[in-house]
């Protein structure tokens, strides 16, 4: 019988120094996509997969992280005070029950694999998702969702995976593909970060990934691997080498590198003009600016 999967990991404990002055004071992670934090989006996809846990790998500095999914009953009581009962119901999805949430350090900057493995005590023996808050992907159906649908069928390890021009595969974890099958391939191999030469196929592995505990194991003997860190891709890749099933999922949705300041503020404009209140004056805006920079060219 295959276990519904009901535990994510968030690593969160990265110093968003590509954001810095702002991430001085602020963890990257709850910096707003219109009025949202990116971690509120991460958190809403997986709820709408199930999941139940949430188990956030953190680091020094991330306090305000960890105040955002508190109670904040002065707020809550001036709300209600004023009858602003559809502020209220925002507020409400921004808060976690008590022990739905678990916060681990990281230590030592040892890579997405390290920090990974370090939820391991509260994962256990069960099937687990992991979710890169950085990539916030827009879908009619959430991402997780999708994976946690097909994997009800397959079981296994089942990673995101999108296509990319060649040239950028070096960015990336790319899969070796053994069949594909339209939405799912199954994997022969991963590669780290290849160069254009020797990526194996152009599916990268994004930042969705549905786990075994065996890759717990992987990660606890894993040595440094690619830039010196310990690789979340390397620990999967052993699982295929076992002789276990692997699969890339290829969701339906369009994913924004929000770990990147280009993304992110193709982020904004995207899920800003998706707004039914600002995408008319969002929009006319952006057509004057489109219209002023042809003009001056």
């Amino acid at each position: 019988m295959k276990r519904k999967v009901t535990k994510a990991v968030f690593p969160v404990a990265g110093l968003g120094t590509r954001f810095l002055p702002a991430t001085k004071s602020i963890p990257k992670e709850i910096m707003t996509l219109v009025d949202k934090p990116l971690i509120q989006y991460a958190i809403d996809e997986a709820r709408a997969a199930g999941i139940k846990e949430f188990i956030f790998v953190t680091s020094r500095g991330k306090g305000a992280l960890e105040d955002y999914f508190d109670h904040a009953p002065e707020l809550e009581s001036s709300l209600r005070k004023k009858g602003k009962k559809d502020l209220l119901s925002t507020l409400k999805n921004t808060n976690m029950e008590s022990g739905a949430i678990a916060y681990v350090r990281q230590y030592k900057a040892l890579g997405l694999g390290h920090a990974v493995g370090c939820a391991h005590r509260l994962i256990g023996n069960e099937p687990f998702a992991v979710i890169l808050p950085d990539d916030v992907i827009a879908a009619d159906t959430p991402c997780l969702q999708q994976m946690t649908e097909a994997h009800a069928e397959t079981g296994g390890c089942m990673v995101a995976a999108m296509e990319v021009p060649p040239e950028k595969a070096s960015a990336y974890g790319v899969l070796d593909v053994r069949e594909d099958m339209g939405s799912m391939v199954s994997v022969n191999g991963m590669v780290e970060k290849p160069a254009k030469e020797e990526a194996p196929s152009n599916l990268a592995v994004i930042g969705r990934y549905i786990l075994t505990p065996d890759v717990l194991k992987n990660l606890n003997k894993m040595k440094k691997g690619a830039g010196g860190e310990i690789q979340l891709t390397d620990a999967i890749a052993k699982e295929i080498q076992a002789g276990r099933d692997v699969y890339g999922y290829r969701f339906r949705g369009q994913r924004f590198d929000c770990g990147s300041k280009a993304g992110y503020l193709q982020a904004t404009v995207a899920f800003g003009l998706a707004r039914a209140e600002l995408k008319d004056e969002f929009g006319s805006y952006l057509d004057e600016m489109l219209s002023m920079r042809q003009a001056a060219e």
